[in-house]
């Protein structure tokens, strides 16, 4: 998606370089000294500072894009959710969508030319189509994921955003033929207001996203309502951008007076921008979401009355118990147990002062019967371990 105007720029400069004059270079401005020569003098050029700041800023957007891109891929496997599986695939066709918005930025630090302009007309539009479709297919990949708990597949994701986005270049081919093969008009002479119009689609992809954003929030699963705040940060700030170019490219160069001049760098600090803000905003958050690993099961909390009481009773206290504590607890019982009988044994001074206070045995029957312990068993290997030497509970049968 990314490469194609790449690869287009890269053979327009062989073409001009080697059919440029060498007596052409003495006019050449202030820091191109690289052999660079007209027509790609805003590469270099210190006097026009917004060419080299939007080569720089676009330079390590690309770059930052196909690293997030590369991580995606070496991670994939490790994502074992389906529904965060789900999300990879519109995630990759926005970085290539962001790869392409960077690349075309470099079409307008060079001079027109018929061939840099039809390159222009052509995938402006498309591009942002792309991106505001990821968007949107978000958007409705979340919403259900709200409702439903379930997600369409991946393919089934990025094939429907590359459908939406192929409208956008449908319109594009469209308003070339007709003003170029059909009309006979140069390329790169077309009037603001058609140029915005073109883009009428990817505005009404922008909204949708922002609606579809909108009702993600309200799904009854808490756990996407962080990505879904993102995504409508992430249109919601699209928005803002879109308003504040086509504002500013319709009517901002006028009221300045510079408007064949200031055209183009409106145009691509609108693009550099744009790829910024949904890589910041959109892709990086929601590839991070996506690689974060499962959440880890909490621990009980007893004192919680609101718990399932079958969970509670699965739940032993004797494992938090060390083993020596264990058998002195054990031992205490033994003890216990012995006194008990030796009370019971005692004979007719008990029985008669028991008697004469009315009072009955506190000792119960069963105490006197040997009554193994849970951990007990476990420690003994399963077996119903028998009673110790000194127990003497049997005697009173």
């Amino acid at each position: 998606m990314a490469f194609p105007p790449v690869v287009l720029l890269l053979l327009a400069v062989a073409h001009h370089t080697c059919g440029q004059n060498p007596g052409d270079s003495e006019a050449l401005p202030k820091g191109c000294g690289w052999g660079l020569v007209r027509p790609y003098t805003l590469l270099c050029d210190l006097e026009s500072i917004w060419g080299v700041a939007v080569e720089s800023v676009a330079a390590s957007g690309t770059l930052a894009a196909i690293l997030l891109a590369l991580v995606l891929l070496c991670r994939l496997r490790h994502i074992s959710e389906a529904d965060k599986r789900s999300g990879v695939g519109p995630i990759l066709l926005l970085l290539l969508g962001i790869l392409g918005l960077f690349g075309l930025s470099f079409a307008y630090l060079i001079e027109q030319n018929e061939s840099l302009c039809l390159i222009r007309r052509a995938l402006w539009g498309f591009l942002f189509a792309v991106c505001f479709s990821c968007l949107l297919i978000q958007g409705v990949r979340l919403r259900r994921l709200g409702r439903e708990r379930r997600s369409p597949s991946g393919c089934a994701l990025t094939g429907l955003a590359l459908g939406l986005s192929g409208v956008q270049g449908i319109i594009a081919a469209e308003w070339l033929l007709l003003t170029v093969m059909r009309e006979g008009k140069a390329a790169c002479h077309y009037l603001p207001l058609d140029f915005s119009l073109a883009c009428s689609y990817v505005l009404a992809l922008l909204l949708a996203a922002v609606t579809a954003a909108s009702l993600a929030l309200c799904g009854k699963t808490r756990q996407w309502r962080c990505n879904a705040v993102w995504l409508l940060v992430t249109c919601l700030l699209s928005l803002l951008l879109w308003v504040a170019w086509v504002g500013f490219y319709l009517y901002g160069n006028q009221w300045f007076g510079r408007n064949p001049e200031w055209n183009d760098p409106a145009l691509a600090i609108a693009l550099v921008a744009q790829g910024w803000l949904l890589l910041i905003f959109h892709a990086i958050p929601e590839s991070h979401i996506c690689l974060r690993g499962p959440p880890q099961p909490t621990a009980p909390d007893y004192f919680d009355t609101s718990q399932n009481s079958t969970r509670m009773r699965e739940t032993s206290f004797d494992e938090d118990i060390p083993l020596s504590h264990r058998q002195f607890v054990e031992n205490q019982g033994y003890g216990y147990n012995d006194e008990n009988t030796a009370g019971l044994r005692s004979g007719g001074s008990a029985s008669q002062h028991n008697s004469n206070t009315g009072a009955r045995p506190s000792a119960p029957f069963r105490s006197n019967v040997y009554q193994p312990t849970e951990m007990t068993m476990i420690l003994n290997g399963g077996a119903v371990p028998s009673a110790p030497p000194t127990y003497t509970g049997r005697q009173l049968w």
